[in-house]
């Protein structure tokens, strides 16, 4: 696993072992989601939900996001992510967060313009995570990975549902 471009272009990012539960989103996948926002990164406040090894988070800071905030529950997660950011130098433009991610979107009083939500497949938690989203800056954008065919609302955080792509098994959904 590698950040593809920007300022950490190519270096290696340690990831989280787990079998069925850690899920690394794959190369095609992390280039498709940041081909789709690509001019609206540069500057904006990004939020990576079920930060996992950060690496979605990664990206957008490297691409030139001004902020981004990892939560994540998982202690060893948290670790992996705060090593992954020293390593890619971009620690001191990020803030890591050990919390259950519905209860970070319950809580936070932070205003996003991105939110990056890659949950465990299968559990729910990312229609919950769709629920709970209120904390938008005007022109916000939602991305999703999800399992290709996974019933997703059309409306989230005040935004429609854009667009669905397709990549194999796996499917990214864009609310604008």
């Amino acid at each position: 696993m590698r950040v593809i471009t920007g300022s950490a272009r190519g270096r290696n990012l340690i990831t989280l072992e787990g079998g069925d539960v850690v899920r690394p989103t794959t190369d095609r996948v992390k280039e498709a989601m940041f081909s789709i926002i690509q001019f609206d990164i540069e500057g904006r406040r990004v939020l990576d939900l079920f930060a996992g090894s950060g690496q979605l988070g990664i990206e957008a800071l490297s691409r030139g996001a001004e902020k981004c905030t990892f939560v994540d529950s998982d202690s060893k997660a948290v670790s992996v992510i705060e090593q992954n950011l020293a390593h890619t130098q971009l620690s001191d433009k990020a803030v890591v967060r050990k919390s259950d991610s519905l209860n970070f979107l319950r809580t936070t009083n932070e205003v996003f313009d991105i939110v990056i939500i890659d949950p465990p497949y299968g559990t729910g938690l990312l229609q919950k995570a769709l629920d709970s989203l209120d904390r938008l800056a005007e022109g916000g954008i939602i991305v999703c990975e999800l399992p290709a065919g996974e019933d997703i609302p059309e409306s989230a955080g005040g935004l429609d549902l854009f667009k669905r792509y397709k990549y194999g098994r796996v499917e990214l959904a864009v609310y604008r």
